[in-house]
């Protein structure tokens, strides 16, 4: 079944409108959903769901309520179980079809990775494929230990790409990198926890409540701070040629001008938790 209004994290949320009932996107207390909704085949990413990803995640760059967002899959058996293969025949069928294809989910992808708020994916059962590249596009990666994570391209004769590579040999490391792919093999949670290929492992009775949780906590901070640090951290992966350290430098100064810094100070001296508003 897909995720309907009603269910339990739709409640008392504000909706985005998004162009494909397979995707589903809110926000609630300063913090935005977007949910991959194919669950009869595991939430495999379709075409109009990778239009549809750039258009919500457009959306909550936009919307200033949004402090974080959290991406996850409709149903209990997958977070996104790759692209859907019932659409090669007309969409990858060539080598020019696959470079349009590549062109509308390379758009997509870049709308995760120039996010500039932080960007959860709470995983649940399978994460393959390219559904491990949107993972890997998330500053965090929480997921339940009966999750899968996999890149089966070598199973499949397809080609992966410099930057989804050098995503993944950033995370986990050249070596770890080359076994994922070589291999194709299935990883279970605690094998992905140790190789830094997820950030925080839970029972999957417990996922949601620690989701929340998290990003919670993330929702009551600073968010000219968070936003800085993550500039700063995505900076060092840059070659540091292409380094805009001048542009962090300013980044980091308005933030001493700010009323979130002044909040922040006068919450300490008295002893409160401060309130924060992004300027």
């Amino acid at each position: 079944m897909s995720e309907k209004p009603g269910d339990s994290l739709l409640t008392k949320s504000k909706p985005i409108t998004s162009p494909t009932e397979r995707m589903i996107a809110f926000h609630r207390g300063g913090v935005g959903w977007m949910i991959f909704n194919n669950p009869a085949k595991h939430n495999a990413l379709s075409i109009e769901m990778w239009k549809g990803m750039g258009v919500i995640m457009a959306a909550f760059q936009k919307e200033p309520s949004v402090r974080v967002v959290v991406m996850k899959g409709a149903g209990e058996k997958a977070f996104i179980s790759g692209a859907d293969i019932s659409e090669f025949a007309e969409h990858r069928s060539s080598a020019s079809a696959e470079e349009e294809y590549n062109r509308i989910s390379a758009e997509s992808q870049l709308t995760l990775k120039t996010f500039n708020k932080p960007l959860i994916a709470m995983i649940n059962g399978y994460c393959i494929g390219g559904g491990l590249g949107v993972a890997l596009a998330a500053d965090i990666r929480i997921c339940s230990d009966n999750s899968v994570f996999s890149i089966p391209a070598a199973r499949l004769g397809l080609g992966y790409g410099f930057d989804g590579m050098k995503t993944l040999s950033d995370l986990v490391g050249p070596s770890s990198a080359k076994d994922i792919m070589f291999t194709a093999r299935k990883l279970k949670a605690k094998e992905a926890a140790n190789m830094g290929l997820v950030n925080i492992v839970t029972k999957q009775t417990e996922l949601e409540d620690a989701v929340e949780k998290y990003v919670s906590k993330v929702s009551e901070n600073a968010p000219l701070t968070i936003a800085a640090a993550k500039l700063a951290v995505n900076e060092t992966l840059k070659d540091p040629e292409k380094r805009d350290l001048h542009h962090l430098e300013q980044k980091i100064r308005s933030i001493f001008d700010s009323e979130d810094y002044k909040e922040g100070r006068t919450a300490f001296m008295e002893k409160r938790r401060p309130v924060f508003r992004g300027r």
